[in-house]
């Protein structure tokens, strides 16, 4: 079912392995099990086990999503050849701009799920994807278009992150 060149699978494959090592990984397994801790202290959800088990596994869905979609975006730039500096500084625009409007006690957990998200499991393998397409690409440099997956991982988490506070508050 998935052809050689199919870009749509290409696609689902970047999502699901953003996905997937996301969810995996330990940091963020630990941060969202204490941001549900301290959140239940601050009255900012019920203090009950399942409110907090429910919050953690909410922001880790929440952080595992972004990271999928950030590399489906990383991997559409590598075809593409966009330029990776108009979309960082546009990315962190809106970091900064969500950062006015987001509840107070989730943006210090927004800006943590950025770093969590760059851990064990996740780096080697979306660095792996990126060096691998954009050495497979004809008219791509490895170097220039195969790094940059990471920085899309980090930053679309503390959006996703401060998104989240604002909807479950």
């Amino acid at each position: 079912f998935a052809r050689k060149g199919s870009v749509f699978w290409l696609l689902i494959f970047a999502f699901c392995l953003g996905f997937g090592t996301t969810i995996a990984e330990p940091a963020l397994t630990a941060v969202a099990e204490e941001a549900s801790e301290v959140a239940a202290e601050g009255g900012m959800i019920p203090n009950s086990e399942q409110s907090m088990t429910e919050y953690g596994v909410g922001l880790r869905i929440t952080v595992a999503f972004s990271v999928g979609i950030a590399i489906v975006i990383g991997v559409l730039r590598i075809l593409k050849g966009w330029p990776i500096h108009y979309m960082i500084i546009g990315g962190y625009v809106g970091v900064v701009t969500l950062t006015w409007f987001a509840p107070e006690s989730i943006i210090g957990v927004a800006y943590d799920s950025g770093g969590v998200t760059t851990s064990t499991i996740t780096v080697p393998l979306v660095t792996a994807l990126g060096v691998g397409l954009a050495s497979a690409i004809k008219g791509r440099n490895p170097m220039v278009d195969g790094f940059g997956l990471i920085a899309f991982a980090s930053l679309l988490p503390m959006m996703f992150v401060m998104i989240y506070g604002m909807a479950v508050t």
